[in-house]
């Protein structure tokens, strides 16, 4: 049967109207009247009728208008399911890719309800690895929630006030066109950044007004020649729509680094080939690298090139951290050519994605914290820190999130599958399968009906909002005003049972300037930096000399 009007989904509606429609008669024409066993079962049925008929047209749950009636046993199993996870099975914090109390979080505060917690914590405070921000005996009063941070260096013509806490990169094609449109309603009336994905700008980014992030892939996706590669006359017309407000260059995604994609020719729908600029119906290759360019220097004449042409609007790169010294040519790319990315994203291998290896989900790709310190030393170590924003992404869900990442370093934070738990996402993990049973990552027009567009898009808002609410109020009890003062001495982690560290005694952290003379004692500059070459992203001396000694 196909995922449509006929779907197995409304089964249990049809089967609830065809009884009640059969009890109800027979009812009227039994002898006993209304005394029978038909009209208690045309009772019954008349109101999962009525039950399933509000489910499908209610506007506010996604889950409810795909599956009708068969909800509600969900609904009863989770209300029971505190009790018997309780007793028998595992705690709140114990489920993954999100725990139970991250996905409530989400859930609360994109539906602006009360999102208090009773009786105490529920972590293990005396476990390795807990963490807590130190508050002051002398709280602050920040004057509003709304903290933001100026994008653009000396050669932006048109810097940009990002929101500390935005939309991270998620393509239409990946998600439904109805989770795109109240994404960007929701970031329009927030006044924070939608990232488009590679998948390019579809007329869904464009409907709202949102604020966007034109993210480019290898794929070139907008600005794609015939022959797959770039097109500068393309990009220029995409680039300088009012709504672009800064163009990110995709080298790598922290879910899966490395690895290209093919979208096959079956999924290219008309919508699909118009925003990515490949024809309909065809297989579509990503490859796993870029074509444009090829050493760390080409990347940032790139970078300047796609600046100028954009009309100097704020220019950076996303990378998610893998071998060292190729970040540490690109690093001494920018310190020998002066040209600068006015941001930098660094995805953490913690990152989701729709689809990926498990190898490259598991084990591929630097965690957030190693990747976002790396960066953040190597351009203080070269007193490029001040001209050069960052920006993080990796499970980045709550308020002490926020703080903690950018206190290792961050400027600002995007989160993915926050914001796909805010329009209604239930991590059934169906992501690859085109099953979403939300609406959220298909392009099934049945199921991606469920999101009401206008009732998500509130949510997303409240979900923004009432996380930098509690931004806010732990920046008070840290004595502070905004989140730039964060540093890794306001964040402790448990080491031990009987010991503890602030986040700037359990990193190694270098000085300002300290990369200028070509020495630290950084254990991995010590090893890589020396020997990295802006003219190559391969591996230096140092690194080929061990893998001969090993050889032998």
């Amino acid at each position: 049967m196909q995922d449509g009007p006929l779907s197995l989904r409304y089964l249990t509606l049809y089967i609830c109207l065809l009884l009640f429609a059969g009890a109800l008669a027979l009812a009227i024409h039994a002898e006993s009247g209304w005394l029978s066993i038909w009209s208690v079962l045309a009772v019954v049925t008349g109101f999962l009728s009525l039950v399933g008929l509000r489910d499908v047209f209610q506007p506010s749950h996604a889950i409810n208008r795909n599956y009708p009636i068969l909800v509600h046993f969900r609904y009863f199993f989770e209300m029971i399911r505190p009790e018997i996870r309780q007793y028998f099975v595992e705690a709140d914090s114990d489920e993954l890719p999100y725990s139970r109390v991250q996905r409530s979080i989400i859930y609360q505060r994109a539906k602006d309800t009360l999102d208090k917690r009773p009786f105490g914590t529920q972590l293990d405070v005396y476990a390795p690895r807990y963490e807590w921000i130190n508050h002051s005996v002398a709280p602050g009063e920040p004057a509003s929630h709304d903290f933001r941070v100026q994008i653009g260096g000396s050669d932006c013509k048109h810097p940009y006030s990002a929101s500390v806490f935005n939309i991270s990169a998620m393509s239409f094609g990946s998600l439904s066109a109805n989770a795109i449109l109240a994404l960007n309603a929701g970031a329009k009336r927030g006044g924070f950044y939608h990232d488009t994905g590679e998948g390019s700008i579809s007329r869904h980014h464009l409907k709202h007004g949102g604020d966007l992030v034109w993210e480019i892939g290898s794929g070139y996706f907008g600005c794609r020649a015939d022959n797959g590669g770039f097109d500068a006359g393309k990009f220029t017309e995409n680039a300088q729509r009012e709504s672009v407000r800064m163009i990110e260059i995709k080298l790598s995604q922290g879910a899966k680094p490395g690895h290209g994609g093919v979208l096959p020719g079956a999924k290219v729908s008309p919508e699909i080939a118009e925003a990515r600029g490949i024809p309909v119906g065809q297989d579509c290759l990503s490859p796993a690298h870029h074509t444009a360019f090829s050493t760390p220097i080409q990347l940032l004449e790139f970078v300047a090139s796609l600046r100028e042409m954009s009309g100097g609007k704020p220019t950076g790169f996303k990378l998610a951290i893998g071998h060292p010294w190729e970040w540490f040519a690109i690093a001494k790319a920018m310190q020998k050519t002066g040209i600068l990315p006015d941001f930098i994203v660094v995805d953490g291998g913690e990152g989701g994605t729709g689809a990926a290896p498990l190898e490259f989900s598991n084990h591929v790709g630097a965690p957030l914290v190693e990747a976002l310190v790396l960066v953040h030393n190597t351009l203080v170590g070269l007193n490029l820190r001040g001209k050069v924003h960052v920006g993080a992404a990796g499970k980045v869900v709550t308020a002490f999130d926020i703080a903690r990442t950018i206190a290792l370093g961050a400027d600002w934070c995007n989160a993915a599958r926050g914001f796909m738990f805010a329009l209604g996402c239930i991590q059934s993990q169906h992501c690859h399968t085109d099953k979403c049973p939300s609406g959220v990552a298909t392009q099934n027009p049945w199921r991606q009906r469920a999101i009401v567009v206008p009732d998500k898009a509130e949510r997303v808002f409240h979900f923004h909002q009432n996380t930098l609410k509690a931004l806010k109020e732990l920046l008070a009890a840290a004595g502070l005003q905004h989140p730039n003062e964060l540093g890794p001495e306001h964040i402790i982690q448990r080491v031990s049972s009987s010991e503890v560290r602030s986040l700037a005694a359990l990193q190694h952290w270098v000085k300002p300037g300290e990369l200028l003379d070509g020495e630290s004692d950084h254990p991995v500059f010590k090893v890589f930096w020396h020997n990295a070459d802006p003219e190559t992203f391969s591996a230096p001396p140092s690194v080929l000399s061990l893998r001969t000694s090993k050889m032998r």
